[in-house]
Formats: structure tokens, C-alpha cells, sequence
């Protein structure tokens, strides 16, 4: 698809979002795998003046009705196999709830929907002048909640258009560059894919996501599309490295390579650096509140030390990276504090949530802060270093995961009489490993697979535990608190 042709279909979906009764603010929910319609349905949104709510296809539809509840939108844009899910959906919602869907596809919608792919021919092309402002929300993406609960982070058009014209800059990113799209459109990495790309006027690669279990075929990709630039969670790479699919010398169209979400494993970047020193690598550093990356570093030469460890570097331009002890004071360099971000990337809060926007956008001498739940310390090099969470939020996969919501829905299993949730670190590509250890009521009976496919019901599959442990009962510390310690020291010894 061309500009051309991206900028007249866009507009059509405008008009017809518009005529359709949405106005400046609604929140319009995207149901669709990553493809040309998906950004077709983005870049509609954000020309009617809405907010572009992106949803995982992946997800049970529990939990997606959960995220339209909160954020109840004007209209659901869904497509390319999704119609099961938008079937189930009113049912989940309850009466009175259902939101109108259309079909953004050129397939036959499998349920009654409100317009069709073939019905945008029928509105106006051309510019759209919907007004608003750079402080609009562009975006609201919902992140795993520690009450269970799915929480939606607002990100406006001018915190994305911040950290774009700074990697821009930084990366001398222009016209002729062949850009990939790794991630879901449900992480904020693909924001900067998508309007990093616009923004040079580049090409854009969508990477078909089966492509993840198929590392000879993701170094393809990369080789056949000839990409200037690589973007993805490090589990990716990893993978990558650990089938030895890149050649000597591979990719020379690649320029540079980044990656976001998770710490990358030493050995998987040396691998990646000495088969590839034409290449820059980047390592990028930021939550989802913050809009897309806070920090970055830049590697200089492959690690000669496979336990070096490598920096989150320095702020982005506009932004500040400050270590604080429990009042809120600098740490002295080399100790360990809470990791805090200030400056233009900062969401102004979650979605109809002013309890928990309070809880980590804390106001200090006039200045707003964000808590990311890191610890980090400043080197001796004045470089900022990640030193791991603060809480029970976890990196696993490249995803963000609170243990809260597992737990909430192990809760929800009425075969269980006691359950907990926790992650053991591990030095693979994963992360971290969800582990759950369970007690069944004294009448029934529920194996790991039994106990899997209950929860599938209720979490996406990144979220389910992979290690499980059956007892008789848990074991508490001296507050009656299930102690979740000797459960990971339990499963690291059966492991």
C-alpha cells in the first residue's frame, strides 16, 4: 500500500467513524490481528479525533470484556478471524452493554455489523479536519492489573510525538528505510514502528507473528525484506541465537537493531554483535506510562564478559531518569533505589482510575514523577543500570504481568481451596517463570492440564503458569501469610 493509498482509506474510515456518531474523545476499540487493515483502522481513528483502544485477538473474551467495560467505546473495528470473539462478546457484556462492530475486512463479516471494508469506497477521501489538540489522548493500552482487573494507560499525541522526532533524530532514521513491526499492536513498541516509519516516510514490515516459533523464517524475513532497522523484545533474538540462524556478515541492509521490554542476556547480544558489526544495537528502557522508552544505550563493542551488565543508559530527550531512596532523596552512586521518570513521556494516568494514577504519579517539589516499580543505581560511568521489580510485577516473554491478576484468576476456579502465583528469574530468554502452586477442594479433583485450560478461559496464554506444584496445603510464614519463598524454593528443588 502506498501513501497515497494509506492516506485515502484512512480518511474514508474517518468520514464513516464521524458520520456514525463518533466525536472527539470516544473511544474506538481495534479487534484485529496486525495487518494493512489494522493500520488502516489506527491511522481512521486518530483522523476522527477518537482514541484507538487496541486489543489482543489472543485474549479470552472474559478478559476483553473486562477492557471494553472500562473504556466503553462507540465502536468496535474488528476482522481476520476474530468473529468468534465478537460473537461472545455481547453475551459477556451483559444488557444494555453491547457496542456496535464493524467489519474491517474484506472477508464476509461472520455477525451482523454496523458497516463493512467494502462500505468505506462509499465515504469522501481527503483531508479530515476534526480539530483537536497535541494533548489529546491518541491511544489507551490496557496492561495487566494487580487487582485483577486490566488497567488502561492514556498516552497523548504529543507524548508519542516527543519520543518519535527524538529517535528520529537520535537514529537518523529517513526515506529509503525498510522498517520492521515485530510487536502486537496491543505493545507500545509497535507505536514507534508504526509512527517512526510515517514519520521518515519509510517502508513498514509487518512480521507475521507465526513467524516467533520459527527462527529460521524470522532471519529470513529480515534477509528477503531487506530492513533497515529491527525492533523487538530481546526473547526474539534469543530464540534467534540460540538456533545459530544468523550468518556472518547477515542482513547487510540492517543498520541498526533494537530491542525493548526485558533485559537482554549478554551471551545472546555478543552473539548478535560479532555476526553483525555493521550493525548498531540499542538497548531501549521504558514503561508503557512512559511512551514506548525512557532510556537507551547504545552498545559499544560485544561484552567481553558473558555477566557484564549492560546499562538502560541515559533519559531521552525531554525526560529525566532519577534513583530516590523512600524519601524521595538521590541515591549515592553504585546504590540501589527506586526508579522514578519525569518529563514529556509521562501518560497523564490510567483510565478512569484516579486511585491507583495517585499511587505511582507522585508530585515532589512541584515536580511529577512517575515509579516505575524498578530498582536501579547510578555507575561510577553515570549511567543508569536496572537492577530488577520492586513488586510482584514481572517481565516474562517481553510482557509486563502482574502476579495479581493470575492469582485473581486462580481465585475465580471454584475446584481450588488455596492457590498462589509467583515467578522464579531464570537465565533463559523467558525472563521470568510463572509458577503456581494449588490446593484442591477435598471433593474434587484437578490436574496441571485441567487446572491450564480453566485458566486459558480467563488470561492470555503469556499469562498462565507454565511451572505447577498439587499439595496438601500451603505453607504460611508467621503472619499466616502463604509464604511464597519456601514454594519457590520447593519448585527450583523439583525443577
Amino acid at each position: 500500500m502506498t501513501y497515497g493509498e494509506l492516506d485515502e482509506v484512512t480518511s474514508q474510515l474517518a468520514r464513516t467513524l464521524l458520520d456514525r456518531g463518533c466525536t472527539a474523545g470516544d473511544r474506538v476499540c481495534l479487534l484485529l490481528p496486525k495487518s494493512t487493515e489494522a493500520i488502516v483502522g489506527i491511522l481512521g481513528i486518530l483522523k476522527a479525533n477518537c482514541v484507538y483502544v487496541p486489543l489482543d485477538p489472543a485474549c479470552p473474551a472474559a478478559r476483553l470484556a473486562k477492557i471494553i467495560d472500562t473504556c466503553a467505546p462507540r465502536w468496535i473495528l474488528a476482522g481476520g478471524g476474530t468473529g468468534a470473539l465478537l460473537d461472545e462478546l455481547p453475551r459477556l457484556l451483559g444488557p444494555g452493554s453491547s457496542v456496535p462492530a464493524a467489519w474491517l475486512d474484506e472477508s464476509t463479516a461472520p455477525v451482523e455489523v454496523g458497516f463493512t471494508w467494502s462500505d468505506l469506497a462509499r465515504s469522501a477521501g481527503g483531508p479530515v479536519r476534526s480539530g483537536g489538540s497535541a494533548s489529546d489522548p491518541a491511544y489507551i493500552m490496557f496492561t495487566s492489573g494487580s487487582t485483577g482487573n486490566p488497567k488502561g494507560v492514556v498516552i497523548t499525541h504529543a507524548n508519542v510525538i516527543h519520543f518519535v522526532e527524538w529517535a528520529l533524530s537520535y537514529f537518523e532514521m529517513g526515506e529509503g528505510e525498510r522498517v520492521s513491526c515485530h510487536s502486537p499492536l496491543h505493545f507500545d513498541l509497535s507505536v514507534f514502528d508504526i509512527f517512526g516509519a510515517f514519520a521518515a516516510g519509510a517502508e513498514l514490515h509487518l512480521v507475521p507473528p507465526d513467524l516467533n516459533v520459527l527462527p529460521n523464517k524470522m532471519a529470513a524475513f529480515i534477509r528477503e525484506s531487506e530492513l533497515t532497522q529491527w525492533f523487538s523484545v530481546p526473547s526474539a533474538l534469543t530464540y534467534m541465537s540460540k538456533f545459530d540462524v544468523v550468518r556472518q556478515g547477515d542482513f547487510p541492509s540492517l543498520k541498526r537493531l533494537l530491542w525493548c521490554g526485558e533485559v537482554l542476556p549478554v551471551p545472546a547480544l555478543t552473539y548478535w554483535m560479532r555476526r553483525l558489526p555493521h550493525v548498531t544495537f540499542t538497548n531501549l528502557y521504558g514503561p508503557t506510562e512512559a511512551t514506548i522508552a525512557s532510556a537507551y544505550f547504545t552498545v559499544p563493542e560485544p561484552p567481553a564478559d558473558p555477566r557484564a551488565q549492560i546499562p538502560i543508559g541515559r533519559a531521552c530527550g525531554g525526560e529525566n531518569l532519577l534513583v530516590l531512596d523512600d524519601e524521595l532523596r538521590a541515591t549515592a552512586p553504585g546504590a540501589s533505589g527506586n526508579l522514578y521518570i519525569e518529563g514529556v513521556g509521562l501518560s497523564p494516568g490510567y483510565y478512569r482510575d484516579s486511585g491507583k494514577t495517585a499511587e505511582v504519579f507522585v508530585e515532589s517539589e512541584a515536580r511529577r514523577l512517575y515509579k516505575t516499580g524498578d530498582l536501579a543505581k547510578v555507575g561510577e560511568d553515570g549511567l543508569v543500570y536496572f537492577l530488577g521489580r520492586a513488586d510482584t510485577q514481572i517481565k516474562s516473554r517481553g510482557h509486563r504481568i502482574e502476579l495479581g491478576e493470575v492469582a485473581a484468576a486462580l481465585n475465580a476456579v471454584d475446584a481450588l481451596r488455596e492457590s498462589a502465583a509467583f515467578a522464579i528469574p531464570t537465565t533463559g530468554f523467558e525472563g521470568a517463570v510463572i509458577c503456581c502452586a494449588y490446593v484442591v477442594q477435598p471433593d474434587r479433583s484437578l490436574n496441571p492440564a485441567g487446572l491450564r485450560s480453566e485458566l486459558s478461559k480467563m488470561l492470555p496464554a503469556y499469562m498462565l503458569p507454565t511451572r505447577w506444584i498439587e499439595m496438601h496445603e500451603l505453607p504460611k510464614n508467621a503472619n499466616g501469610k502463604i509464604d511464597t519463598r519456601r514454594l519457590k524454593e520447593q519448585l527450583e528443588r523439583i525443577s
